[in-house]
């Protein structure tokens, strides 16, 4: 084998070996095969500031998308993630962000309001119809508007926890139904950034 066939090869090997090591190792969690790259956006925080992209690195970020006006899942799925988060030791290095399927009633203030009730640290997000649509079709995150009569209406969402690794992709998801002990015991598991 020529000296510059074999160095390629083993450079090969030790990148494999290299990725492997930065995946965490998550027991109750849908491990992605490979990390999938999340779409850039532009949407506004509870505090009206701006949140893109560039605010998912550096850190691991908890995903949930539903809406203020949810009757059971997204107060559940919520509360189940706040005593997940409760049963950390140090959650510094994970976010949480809500992101809503209802851009229409939900304003800024009313997520402040909402995610008061769980976590005020937490991030909730809205803004327009295309920027939401963008960044929760990457997620792979479907919802549909659901008339109930009378000029009303309910959402259908999905009701998937995403996590997103600290480069900015989706690396792992857990579903219906959650256990916080369970999600607490994959979150003491994810390294430091």
């Amino acid at each position: 084998m020529h000296r510059s066939t074999m160095t390629s090869v083993l450079l090969l090997l030790l990148g494999g070996c290299q990725q492997a090591d930065t995946e965490p190792f998550l027991e109750h969690a849908q491990l992605l095969t490979a990390p999938v790259a999340v779409a850039e956006f532009n949407l506004l925080d509870q505090t009206r500031d701006s949140f893109t992209h560039s605010h998912l690195i550096g850190r691991w970020t908890l995903i949930f998308s539903g809406f203020t006006h949810c009757p059971d899942v997204c107060p559940t799925t919520l509360g189940v993630l706040r005593a997940a988060e409760s049963q950390l030791a140090n959650s510094d290095h994970i976010q949480t962000v809500f992101v809503t399927v209802d851009p229409d009633r939900d304003s800024p203030e009313a997520q402040a309001e909402y995610l008061a009730a769980f976590n005020a640290d937490w991030i909730g997000l809205t803004g327009a119809r295309t920027e939401l649509d963008r960044l929760l079709t990457s997620l792979q995150m479907a919802h549909v508007r659901v008339p109930t009569g009378n000029g009303n209406y309910t959402m259908d969402h999905a009701t998937a926890v995403v996590l997103i690794d600290p480069s900015g992709r989706m690396t792992a998801y857990w579903t219906a139904p959650l256990s916080a002990d369970k999600i607490a015991e994959d979150l003491a598991r994810l390294p430091a950034p």
